[in-house]
């Protein structure tokens, strides 16, 4: 099983292109062409999308452009970048029709949990809700590596999930001998992003386990929560994730506030419904 793990983690690095929603990839180009657009409508839209968001944050915490892990913004990113880099990182995405219907749910979701990680933050009263809104966008991101790279195992991890009434990270344990929150952390330090966001993407399912930036894996952990609770979309399983209580007593929310985050998310999720 170790040799096969190990096989397994040399597929997923060798990734070099991912899928992305095509609706979303159109409207960042017409934006980008458009010398009237701004650097704050391009971020917003790119936000919306996980692929197109770990690419440019990919490139921009590259040793290239001299800060690698240092940049978790997309806004601070495009600032850094220009809009040529951006145009580059546009036209080297690959879209994967053949998965857009199967991606379609996972999007749904990961958008919904950045919207659900920024309300949070916001609430508790932490500063740039948008770097916890980016690591909630991407807390999924392994589940997309794991389908482009390794598509033969896609199938095991559905069935296992439908046959033995498993999560969806269970089921990838019991298949791959490890999960999507693993693959988050070989991803993060692959591509140098920033330790804040490393540590929201790889232990957003265990934020004990978070030794430097607990916040921001505690923050994730209860978006990740809340948008299972209101249905958005689909993480590969029907099942609500456990929430741990301890996680809520450390970020200081008690029900009242809990209260005020559920009523902004209600109207928030209303506008993601529309787009």
């Amino acid at each position: 099983m170790e040799d096969l793990r190990t096989e397994y983690k040399g597929k997923l690095l060798a990734v070099k292109d991912l899928p992305t929603l095509p609706t979303v990839l159109a409207k960042v180009s017409k934006l980008v062409e458009d010398p009237n657009s701004s650097t704050e409508q391009i971020a917003r839209l790119i936000s919306m999308d996980q692929v197109l968001s770990a690419k440019v944050l990919k490139m921009v915490n590259s040793p290239i452009y001299g800060f690698p892990g240092r940049i978790g913004t997309i806004q601070h990113a495009l600032v850094l970048l220009g809009f040529n880099v951006i145009k580059g990182i546009i036209i080297s995405t690959s879209v994967f029709d053949m998965m857009e219907e199967s991606m379609k749910g996972l999007w749904d979701h990961s958008m919904g949990c950045a919207l659900a990680c920024s309300a949070v933050a916001r609430h508790v009263g932490f500063k740039d809700p948008e770097e916890y809104a980016v690591a909630g966008l991407l807390h999924d991101i392994g589940k997309v590596l794991a389908v482009v790279q390794l598509p033969e195992c896609k199938d095991e991890i559905v069935n296992a999930v439908r046959e033995n009434d498993l999560s969806y990270i269970q089921a990838e344990n019991k298949v791959l001998g490890f999960g999507h929150d693993r693959i988050n952390l070989w991803m993060a330090g692959h591509w140098n992003l920033p330790l804040r966001l490393k540590e929201g993407l790889a232990y957003h399912h265990k934020p004990s386990l978070a030794k430097h930036y607990p916040d921001v894996a505690q923050v994730v952990h209860v978006g990740d929560f809340l948008t299972r609770v209101f249905e958005i979309g689909s993480g590969g399983d029907d099942q609500v994730s456990l929430l741990d209580r301890e996680v809520l007593l450390k970020l200081g929310i008690d029900f009242p506030l809990l209260e005020k985050i559920l009523d902004a998310l209600v109207e928030e999720f209303e506008e993601l419904a529309v787009f």
